[in-house]
């Protein structure tokens, strides 16, 4: 489109039950090591069903954060800091004034903000007591928590873009800060999402009969694409990009991981959580559009695979239907659990470093594809290398929202 600024990634980071860095997280997708256990602390909770989760078991915060700074995050709103603030630095961007002059923006998001204080507001609802209640604790719920703190944390003065949209808030905060870049509302956005953990969230699913119940075997859950797949698990992590206007990178001499080419987002209109194939083809449909590129043009596609039933067979019709069956998918979900607002931006990280290392992740636990999925390429038992100068990453979420980014090699 003329005028429009081209947009580069110079930071990424992210924290996951598998680790808070690319080498670490990659060592254990290779030795097929997963991110799930059985959660104990959930028996309490008799009527749900499954106990399994991808927790980050030994997260804290940096030593230099102050009491000052915490005071208003809760746990989601740390790990989108803590992402954030590593994105930054590899960027070399940490510290540097420039980012506090209004030429920087946030949009992140996250399905909702930190459940400890709904539940403390909850308390109050139906005890009448303010017990656990303080001037932060709206700040620790509200939908825009992880990007109002990141702001903050930083003194970012730019736009601020909440993207709350439950699976698709990674992906929506990456696409909108591309398209704030792209037409020239400012030079550098961070962007991403992240999830906090709680039983509420496998509860929404479970209500659903959509978590998996392979309780004692955590490590054989989940299984997307697979035909014995018996339901998602829910994850927590967080992940973070830099996104700058491609001559700004250039002039401070930045490092380019890769360059965003399309984003395309769309709903579906017809149901609060049945996917529709045709809408999510559309948004595939989109960014292969908004970047001016032949389906054939892209090498692998970075697959929702959530391992639900009616998700796991609309996507991959979807994906079959425009790009037919060879082309390559697997997703990450199987290892790490259903991140939620999260997993956008952690695959999306995962897309570039797949990318730039022409080593790409198998699907966990994908014994046999289930018939009833869209014939694919389907990654299976180990890593394959493949030299691609675009991948794909498709995120769809409750509500009919769907994403699509596209990103290119940096030659």
């Amino acid at each position: 489109m003329p005028g429009c600024k081209r947009v580069v990634v110079t930071g990424m980071a992210g924290v996951s039950s598998l680790g808070d860095d690319w080498a670490t997280i990659e060592a254990n997708f290779r030795a097929n090591r997963s991110g799930i256990r059985r959660m104990d602390e959930w028996d309490r909770y008799s009527e749900l069903n499954t106990r399994l989760g991808g927790p980050i078991d030994n997260f804290s915060t940096p030593k230099h954060w102050t009491r000052k700074q915490l005071r208003s995050m809760g746990r989601v709103s740390k790990l989108a800091v803590y992402a954030a603030e590593r994105a930054l630095e590899d960027a070399q961007l940490l510290g540097d004034p420039s980012i506090q002059d209004g030429r920087m923006g946030v949009a992140c998001g996250s399905s909702t903000g930190s459940t400890d204080e709904i539940k403390a507001f909850g308390n109050m609802l139906l005890n009448s007591v303010a017990d656990g209640l303080n001037a932060n604790s709206y700040i620790r719920m509200m939908p825009h928590t992880t990007a109002a703190n990141i702001s903050i944390f930083f003194g970012l003065k730019g736009r601020l873009i909440p993207t709350s949209s439950a699976c698709t808030s990674g992906s929506q905060g990456i696409g909108y800060a591309y398209e704030a870049i792209k037409f020239g509302r400012l030079p550098m956005m961070l962007a991403g999402g992240a999830e906090e953990l709680c039983p509420t969230e496998a509860m929404v699913f479970d209500a659903l009969y959509a978590t998996s119940l392979q309780n004692d075997t955590p490590q054989s859950a989940p299984r997307p694409y697979d035909n014995s797949r018996d339901g998602l698990v829910i994850g927590e992590g967080a992940g973070m990009l830099v996104l700058e206007e491609l001559e700004h990178a250039l002039a401070r001499g930045a490092k380019i991981h890769a360059e965003i080419v399309g984003f395309g987002s769309n709903a579906d209109g017809m149901h609060i959580t049945k996917p529709e194939q045709a809408t999510m083809r559309g948004a595939m449909e989109l960014a292969l559009q908004d970047a001016g590129l032949e389906p054939q043009a892209i090498g692998y596609v970075n697959g929702h695979g959530t391992a639900t039933e009616q998700g796991d067979i609309a996507e991959t019709l979807a994906t079959s239907s425009l790009f037919g069956e060879n082309m390559p998918i697997s997703s990450q979900k199987s290892f790490l659990g259903h991140t939620l607002g999260a997993c956008g931006a952690l695959e999306s990280w995962f897309c570039i470093e797949m990318l730039n290392s022409n080593q790409y992740v198998h699907t966990l636990n994908l014994a046999q594809v289930d018939t009833r999925c869209g014939p694919l390429d389907y990654l299976r038992d180990e890593f394959r290398t493949m030299h691609n100068d675009y991948v794909m990453n498709n995120n769809f979420a409750f509500g009919g929202v769907n994403t699509s980014l596209i990103f290119k090699r940096w030659h």
